[in-house]
């Protein structure tokens, strides 16, 4: 198979700036071993890395779910990383546009079974970038497809909230998607509530309001949709956090995705019809602006949110992410 021209030429590992086609794992490691890891993605304009203490909190949040010990200064560490390995691959001039993942494992262990006890380990660090290409035209002009994925999520899973290296619900998913023909799947919790999709969160416009699965419905809670929540209270929509249904889906006048690297996309049809008016719509099509400039650095964020807000979510509107669903 010929090598892509626009392949990465570099990846870092554990602090050193290596060849991405050399040999850098152990076949030992934990994450190669049984998906024992945790992962952010980011993006890098003009060599500015966005929300990266924001992305740093949720990482320690996952580590610390699967009890993975981050160094100390980890922060530090991967801004160091993250402004070699960008200036490494030509991205860190000020047109550059660059999709940043970080993936940490628990790293390797020669023994056999979940976790050894009789071994310590060190944790393994990988940053990889690669250049952003932007969306396919389609998806902008005419939105994105979506169907249910089989898939449930449940509540109660204390994973469900960490960003693990453990992908298969979410490959099955996408595979779901494309055997419908559509672009996406969106998980529905074990209550039938709508939860994430296969790599965003998922927003609905009524009227003025603006709503998004609570956090209480096994979705990771999103860098973006922290921002979307703020940037709604400031444009004059009515943010709310709260149990949505397949039917506030399909009955909204607008809906969208939201994540890091692709930023906001229009979703205009669910299970075959159309949302809406079955284009993009006006409120959809700002907020994908508005977060762009941010990410380029033109439009500062004024929240009154002295440390940028809380990843966490919860921070706007109603938030009814405590208890259970209304039955």
């Amino acid at each position: 198979m010929s090598e892509r021209s626009d392949a990465p030429r570099h990846v870092w590992v554990d602090g050193r700036l290596l060849p991405s086609d050399g040999a850098h794992l152990s076949a030992f490691d934990r994450g190669f071993q049984l998906g024992d890891g945790i992962f952010e993605t980011l993006r890098v304009r003009g060599g500015r890395a966005t929300e990266l203490v924001e992305h740093v909190r949720r990482l320690r949040r996952s580590a610390d779910g699967l009890a993975i010990e981050l160094p100390a200064d980890v922060e530090e560490l991967l801004a160091t990383g993250i402004d070699a390995l960008v200036a490494a691959e030509g991205h860190d001039g000020p047109d550059g546009d660059v999709a940043v993942r970080v993936t940490v494992s628990r790293g390797a262990i020669v023994g056999r079974g979940l976790i050894p006890a009789d071994e310590s380990t060190h944790p393994t660090i990988v940053i990889q970038a690669w250049a952003v290409v932007p969306p396919p035209v389609g998806h902008l002009e005419r939105g994105l497809r979506l169907i249910a994925s089989s898939v449930r999520r449940d509540p109660e899973n204390p994973l469900a909230t960490l960003k693990t290296t453990s992908r298969a619900d979410y490959v099955h998913a996408r595979l779901e998607a494309r055997a419908a023909g559509a672009d996406d799947a969106v998980f529905l919790t074990i209550d039938g509530f709508l939860s994430e999709a296969t790599t965003a969160n998922i927003f609905v416009v009524r009227g003025s309001e603006l709503a998004t699965p609570s956090l209480a419905c096994a979705i990771l809670p999103g860098t973006t949709r922290s921002w979307i929540l703020r940037w709604g209270s400031r444009v004059g929509l009515v943010p709310a956090e709260g149990w949505l249904t397949t039917r506030d889906l399909a009955e909204a006048d607008e809906a969208f995705l939201c994540s890091s690297v692709a930023g906001i996309l229009p979703v205009t049809v669910f299970s075959g019809a159309p949302i809406g008016s079955g284009r993009p719509g006006p409120w959809t099509m700002r907020a994908r602006r508005d977060r762009e400039a941010f990410i380029r650095g033109d439009a500062d964020e004024d929240d009154g949110d002295e440390d940028g807000g809380d990843t966490d979510g919860g921070e706007a509107g109603g938030d009814t992410s405590a208890g259970r669903p209304p039955r």
